[in-house]
């Protein structure tokens, strides 16, 4: 027997986002997750971070003196280290561990 076009339609519900209904979801799904687990602030202050000490950096190597290259090189060995540990503690304060990512 062939089906309309609208009886399939009214067969097949189409879900609209976000589905709050629990018993819609599957059981490995959670709506107020971060989707990669990762707090998003703290993946805009990595890029933040990225961005203006790489142009520091190109900065002080461009000025071609000897203080700003090694004064650059100091803070590339000394910095980025420091910035990557305090953005992964953060990361750890700020992930939402009520609804984990997968």
């Amino acid at each position: 027997m062939a089906t309309t076009h609208q009886e399939d339609i009214r067969r097949y519900e189409v879900p609209h986002n976000p589905v709050r209904d629990p018993d819609a979801l599957g059981p490995t799904e959670d709506l107020d997750r971060e989707l990669d687990g990762a707090p998003h602030s703290v993946i805009g202050l990595t890029a933040l971070f990225s961005v203006m000490f790489a142009m520091l950096v190109a900065f002080l190597i461009l000025s071609r003196k000897p203080v700003d290259i090694v004064a650059a090189v100091v803070l590339v060995i000394f910095a980025v280290p420091v910035v990557v540990n305090s953005l992964r503690k953060k990361a750890e304060r700020d992930r939402d561990h009520l609804h984990p990512s997968r």
